[in-house]
């Protein structure tokens, strides 16, 4: 049956009008983006289907090959996900840009486990602050395999001195979802830090992004 004639208290529009869309499920958030199902699915089972596929909704958001391998999914129903996802990034962004200042490592944790958490391959990214640490930029810098990244500390100098930053947080991910600092992750870090404290920039932090609540390397005692 499909969804419009179902009881109007049950149907995902309505209900998110109704009762707010924190009374959702994912499936059925999934399915107001996606407006109607395909091949005799609702929108709810698709939304279902898709979930189940990726294993996870930030997967799911994150790796657009789940959306294209869904038989009868097109262009318009994925972009309406896509632009989800990217409306949410862009308002924990201004959040974070608004802030007075960062005063510890959970004011940037969310917005950075946004940026980097469900990518299938690691990424090196710096959070850029002024004197009084309050947000200049983030900027992706380096991109690697699901293996790592490579991080040249010549190219980080660079860029802290183009966004005249007088502070940073460096933020990585591991696509394996354990967020435990390797020992390369901590090696990198001194050798950063030690260069950044040449030219007057304080790394304030490093997170490991993973599942679950980043690891905040300086909370370690790692900085």
């Amino acid at each position: 049956m499909s969804i419009r004639h179902w009881p109007e208290s049950e149907r995902p529009r309505e209900k998110l009008l109704v009762r707010g869309s924190g009374t959702l499920s994912n499936a059925e958030l999934l399915a107001v983006l996606l407006g109607s199902g395909v091949h005799g699915k609702d929108a709810i089972a698709l939304g279902r289907e898709l979930l189940m596929s990726a294993g996870s909704l930030g997967a799911l958001l994150a790796r657009p090959d789940h959306l294209a391998r869904t038989v009868g999914l097109g262009p318009a129903k994925r972009a309406r996900i896509a632009a989800a996802l990217e409306l949410a990034r862009r308002s924990l962004a201004e959040q974070l840009h608004t802030q007075p200042a960062l005063g510890n490592p959970r004011d940037s944790g969310d917005y950075l486990s946004a940026r980097l958490r469900h990518l299938p391959y690691e990424v090196f990214g710096c959070l850029y602050l002024d004197n009084r640490h309050r947000v200049l930029a983030f900027e992706e810098l380096f991109r690697g395999t699901v293996d790592g990244a490579n991080v040249h500390p010549r190219e980080v100098v660079r860029a802290c001195l183009s966004h005249n930053a007088c502070a940073v947080i460096f933020a990585h991910n591991h696509p394996s979802g354990v967020a435990e600092p390797s020992a390369a992750d901590r090696a990198i870090t001194r050798e950063l830090r030690d260069a950044l404290q040449l030219v007057g920039v304080r790394v304030l932090d490093h997170l490991v992004i993973g599942h679950g609540a980043p690891v905040s390397m300086a909370a370690r005692g790692l900085i």
